[in-house]
This record gives structure tokens, C-alpha cells and sequence, in this order.
């Protein structure tokens, strides 16, 4: 049994700063592997403060999906907590190149020595982290190197469709997902092609064409609040009689 607890599901920077959402990242636990997906702002309290609290120094490894903040802000605070300060070189990062070169590199270079290792994730291939074996999607069209995820827990797989605007190559990446965890930022879209992020509207056309067993849609903007998530989900759940519900901060998953 694998157990994925959604820590925050804030998105965009408003949302983000007003802290309306915890922007803290997902847990992931199976097998004894312990993960940590795109740590956002507060990841390391958000963890502390969970009953029994998730304990940074006993993670297996860090994935970022990319470099903006509200995914990987306490990717170094957590890469300290694991090592203990680096007195025990262990953890693996998995992370896109433009994480560790380059201007958007966020990765300190005084600890990244202090890991076991360091993975570059490129487009369409495999990973193993621990006891859980991962794939990349397609890269994604957002403002930054960026990858989804696909999980695979015994002869279930779960996806995380990070940011990024829709295209039909998408639908490929994540086919075959049991379950889908979808950012959802905006409930309607953006009129500029600089705002790269999923709409409503496009959440329906990947599930109406996916179909998979339970979406969960998260990491929610100003619009999507105020259009209240709960709802949201529940209408698209009628409208494609499928399982669809919003993420709330600490929701736990088990596959």
C-alpha cells in the first residue's frame, strides 16, 4: 500500500503569497521509500506539524518537477534536514537540468555534496527512487523546464500533471493513469500565452478523454477559490460520471 499526502495545494503566486493554501509539496511513502514531490514554501513545517510527524531525516530523495518557487523552495532546507546537516551523505535528488545550471539553478551548490546523488530528469524516461519506480512525461509547455510524473505502485500508477498549458501531446504521457492529480490553476483561461497553466476547461478534455479511475484535481489559484473547488469537482464529476475531487491541504491518498 502506498500513501500520498497532498502537504498544500496552492497555485499561483497570489495564492502563494497570501498563503490562502499551504504551498507546501506532496509526500509520497511506499515500501519504506519515502519521497518528497516539488516542496513548495512551508514543506519542512508542513511536515513537522503532521501527526505522527513525517520525518525529514528518514526520506529517500527529493523530485522537483521544476525550478519555480512554489515548487522547489525548501528543496534545500529539506536536503539539510535529511543529511543531517550533512553528516550523512544519503538522499537522492531527481531533479529537471535547469534546476542545477543555468540562472534558474536552485539547488545550493555547498549541499549538493551532501546527497548520495543527483538525477537528471529528461523527457520520457525511466527512474527508480528506493522501492518506487517513476517515468517522466513529455516536457511540458510552461515558462521553465518541466516534467510530470508517473508512479507506479504495484500494477497501479499515478500521475501528477504538473503546469503547463494544454496540448494533445499530454494525453499520451499520462494514459493508462489509475489516478491523476492534476494542477488546476485558473477556472478560465489566461488571454495571455505567457500564463502557462491548466484552465477548467482543459482538466475536462484530459479526463472526458483519459478516463481515469479518480482525478484529483489541486494547486488551485485566486479563480479556482473563489469558484470554490469542492464544487468545481463535483460538477465535472457529474458531467463525465467520473470520480473527481478537490485536494484540500493534508489529504491523504491511499493506492
Amino acid at each position: 500500500m502506498a500513501t500520498i499526502k497532498i502537504l498544500g495545494t496552492a497555485g499561483a503566486r497570489f495564492v502563494v503569497a497570501k498563503q490562502l493554501r499551504s504551498s507546501a509539496g506532496t509526500y509520497i511513502e511506499h515500501d519504506g521509500t519515502r519521497i518528497v514531490l516539488d516542496p513548495g514554501p512551508g514543506t519542512l513545517v508542513a511536515m513537522a506539524k503532521q501527526k505522527p510527524r513525517l520525518a525529514v531525516e528518514k526520506l529517500s530523495g527529493i523530485i522537483l518537477t521544476h525550478a519555480h518557487l512554489d515548487h522547489s523552495n525548501d528543496v534545500n532546507i529539506l536536503i539539510d534536514g535529511l543529511t543531517e546537516g550533512g553528516l550523512k551523505r544519503r538522499g537522492v535528488l531527481f531533479a529537471p537540468r535547469e534546476c542545477l545550471q543555468g540562472e534558474s539553478a536552485v539547488v545550493l551548490k555547498y549541499l549538493r555534496p551532501y546527497l548520495k546523488e543527483i538525477r537528471i530528469l529528461e523527457a520520457e524516461k525511466e527512474y527508480k527512487l528506493g522501492n518506487i519506480p517513476f517515468r517522466t512525461s513529455c516536457r511540458h509547455y510552461h515558462t521553465a523546464e518541466t516534467y510530470g510524473l508517473v508512479f507506479k505502485f504495484g500494477k497501479k500508477q499515478v500521475g501528477f500533471l504538473v503546469d503547463t498549458l494544454f496540448f494533445p501531446g499530454l494525453l499520451k504521457s499520462y494514459e493508462g493513469c489509475d489516478i491523476l492529480i492534476l494542477n488546476v490553476v485558473r477556472y478560465k483561461p489566461h488571454p495571455s500565452p505567457n500564463v502557462q497553466h491548466l484552465c477548467l476547461r482543459d482538466a475536462e478534455e484530459i479526463l472526458s478523454k483519459l478516463r481515469p479511475e479518480k482525478a484529483i484535481l489541486t494547486h488551485f489559484g485566486m479563480t479556482m477559490l473563489q469558484a470554490r473547488p469542492n464544487q468545481v469537482a463535483s460538477k465535472l464529476s457529474r458531467k463525465l460520471r467520473l470520480d473527481v475531487v478537490a485536494a484540500y491541504d493534508g489529504m491523504s491518498i491511499e493506492v
